[in-house]
């Protein structure tokens, strides 16, 4: 199973399962009303959190990128020479330190600050604060969704031209059932994505152009938006992993292999 798509799915999870290790903390911290592990943890906790945000989103992007090289070279009659698993293993290094310095802002302002005789885990901005609060925002809409998203919607749509233009020219079943694939990815994975990230993003827009009450109402949709976006690192392992012929092979060879007789 070691593959080049099999580590880039490896990462993806890992990425992905890190919001487990923060809801336990999380929902404490709910349910106290206050913040009670210390400002290590809450730097912390908050950083493993923003990992979970950003390193998804980016495993994505350089799985669309492998996959639209692979899907290009093989349109060519050619193979991409440099696509080893020693390559994958540098470029997840490589998302996993970009990810690190994009991230850090998030850890120096992670503060402890009292309100109303409690501790609470909050980002601590310096003066003017509604101004780097908003800037602190935008600076994950654009990181975090608006250029990635853009990025894995480009290449899908360059490759499906490229699948679409070979069409025309031959009948062949091998290319035309790799379209019907790769359409299938690109509308599960992007429908996916989007649907769970997206109104946690519009949500941004709407807190850095309008001002809200803080209603019960308003509360309510601020988890369940929250939790969406959650959801989508339950359902990315499962959607890259099963829609993915070879790893679908090597996990029941492993099952197989470990089933008693």
């Amino acid at each position: 199973m070691k593959t080049v798509t099999n580590l880039f799915i490896l990462n993806l999870a890992v990425a992905d399962e890190l919001f487990t290790l923060v809801l336990p903390i999380n929902i404490a911290d709910h349910l106290l009303r206050q913040w009670p592990f210390g400002e290590f943890m809450c730097k912390l906790i908050i950083s493993i959190d923003q990992y979970n945000t950003f390193s998804s989103i980016y495993f994505l992007t350089v799985m669309s990128i492998d996959r639209y090289l692979v899907v290009a070279a093989t349109l060519s009659s050619g193979k991409v020479s440099y696509r080893t698993y020693r390559a994958a293993k540098l470029a997840s290094l490589a998302v996993w330190a970009l990810v690190s310095i994009v991230i850090s802002p998030f850890a120096v302002f992670a503060k402890l600050h009292r309100e109303q005789g409690r501790s609470q885990c909050v980002f601590v901005f310096p003066s003017p604060e509604s101004f780097w609060w908003k800037v602190s925002r935008l600076y994950t809409l654009l990181l975090g969704f608006a250029i990635p998203v853009s990025t894995i919607c480009v290449l899908y749509a360059a490759l499906l031209a490229k699948l679409r233009r070979v069409r025309l020219h031959s009948h062949a079943k091998a290319l035309d059932k790799a379209k019907k694939k790769v359409t299938l990815m690109v509308l599960v994975i992007l429908a996916v994505c989007l649907f769970c990230w997206t109104p946690y993003h519009l949500s941004t827009v709407v807190a850095l152009t309008t001002d809200l009450p803080q209603t019960p109402l308003i509360i309510g949709i601020s988890y369940f938006i929250t939790s969406l976006s959650y959801a989508n690192s339950c359902l990315n392992p499962f959607l890259y992993a099963f829609l993915d012929d070879n790893f679908r092979k090597s996990f029941r060879k492993l099952v197989e292999c470990r089933a008693p007789p």
